[in-house]
């Protein structure tokens, strides 16, 4: 058995937002000569999450939607109130308590089984970066990690 993990950057511009990062994830796979066992797929972050969802325009948009009305960015949130919020608060802080509601629905990780140097994903599945917060571009960072031979 052998363990390998892989950084894989994205960069993204909108939230909420899927982004389809199982091209990137069977590249490692390939690249890694990984015949068979596990992929982890984990996000960094706590405002963006990974998802496995079948990429159609449309659901993609109704799970837009259903994520914004869930946690509407105009709702208050405690975490916005930066004038009795005192835990982690840095310079450029900026209101995305909706975004952390909203990434607690998607989760941060991901595991997908690897056979014959492929990806195990139903017909239409594919792995999502789903962006949350969009206050800014950001550049996300995705470990995946190969466990298997």
């Amino acid at each position: 058995m052998k363990t390998s993990h892989h950084y894989l950057k994205i960069s993204t511009s909108e939230a909420p937002k899927f982004y389809d990062i199982t091209a990137h994830i069977e590249s490692i796979i390939s690249k890694a000569n990984f015949e068979s066992g596990i992929v982890v797929v984990f996000s960094k972050h706590t405002t963006a999450g990974i998802l496995i969802q079948e990429h159609e325009p449309l659901l993609l948009e109704d799970l837009t939607n259903l994520l914004q009305d869930i946690s509407p960015k105009d709702k208050e949130y405690n975490h916005n109130n930066f004038a009795i919020r005192t835990v982690h608060m840095h310079e450029d802080e900026c209101p995305n308590g909706h975004s952390h509601c909203q990434h607690i629905l998607i989760g941060t990780s991901e595991t997908i089984p690897v056979i014959d140097n492929s990806l195990s994903l139903g017909k239409w599945q594919r792995i999502f970066l789903v962006e949350l917060d969009e206050e800014f571009p950001s550049e996300r960072e995705i470990i995946v990690q190969l466990i298997g031979t």
